[in-house]
């Protein structure tokens, strides 16, 4: 005899689903402002990564770290639910990433070297459909997406590079006594400034110092090419598959079929 809370369970489940799917992909006021207070409960989660090697050692720490790992694993479960296909969810880089976040506030103290990592939440915030949609629908497919995205992943990488750096080095090294100090090596070392005051030391070190300056170099010039460079609009060519194409493009550039590229002005 099947079990009637395990019924019930089963024809609720639909029903979420459809609630949620309303809640994260609908157009409804009521939608969009969840999605709002979603993205914002994101950028206080990012803040508190950020502000994480500040607050290790306060014994509320810990019990933070749990609240967040709680939040984050209803909120996957959320996204989860509402997407069409679960197996298509799964393989978006973004959540990858999410999972990876959740796993080093799950277990905070064996992982306590990765921990830096979970600032990358604010890269898959950036690249996710979810805030495009619906912060920045009005500069969705634009120039301004992809200088936002340019930034956001340079902005990652500083915080990423910064945690590597004291992970690796802090209190090992003279020069690297809190994160402060490697936060003002990974900026001067990112920015090729190069001051001398702090050096890291070995093989290791000065093979970390060359990744920071050659990916500086790479992001600046990537977020200069994004502001400088004609902008192209996304839309992809139903005969040959090119992606970018000139705003006010009538023809394909690489296969001279017709377009009909949307334009709001028109």
């Amino acid at each position: 005899m099947a079990d009637p809370a395990l019924e019930t369970a089963r024809r609720r489940l639909p029903r979420l689903r459809v609630r949620l799917r309303e809640l994260y992909h609908g157009s409804s006021p009521r939608a969009v402002r969840f999605r709002l207070s979603v993205i914002a409960l994101d950028f206080v989660l990012i803040a508190f990564f950020v502000a994480s090697p500040f607050l290790r050692e306060y014994p509320v720490y810990l019990a933070i770290d749990y609240l967040v790992a709680f939040v984050l694993a209803l909120d996957l479960l959320a996204r989860a639910l509402s997407h069409a296909s679960l197996k298509d969810w799964i393989k978006r880089p973004a959540v990858w990433v999410d999972l990876f976040v959740l796993l080093t506030l799950l277990f905070p103290l064996w992982l306590f070297n990765l921990a830096f990592l979970r600032v990358l939440r604010l890269w898959s915030l950036f690249h996710s459909d979810f805030f495009w949609e619906t912060v920045g629908r009005r500069y969705d497919d634009t120039r301004w997406e992809d200088v936002f995205k340019t930034v956001a992943t340079l902005v990652t990488f500083v915080f990423v590079a910064t945690g590597f750096v004291y992970a690796s080095f802090a209190r090992e090294h003279p020069g690297i006594q809190g994160y402060l100090d490697a936060l003002y090596f990974t900026m001067t070392a990112l920015t090729t400034t190069g001051f001398g005051d702090i050096i890291l030391p070995g093989a290791w070190g000065k093979l970390l110092t060359i990744v920071i300056m050659v990916s500086g170099i790479t992001l600046f010039v990537r977020l200069a090419q994004t502001l400088i460079r004609p902008y192209k609009v996304h839309f992809t060519c139903p005969s040959c598959g090119l992606m970018r194409h000139d705003p006010d493009a009538v023809h394909c550039k690489a296969c001279g079929v017709l377009l009909n590229i949307p334009n709001d002005e028109a």
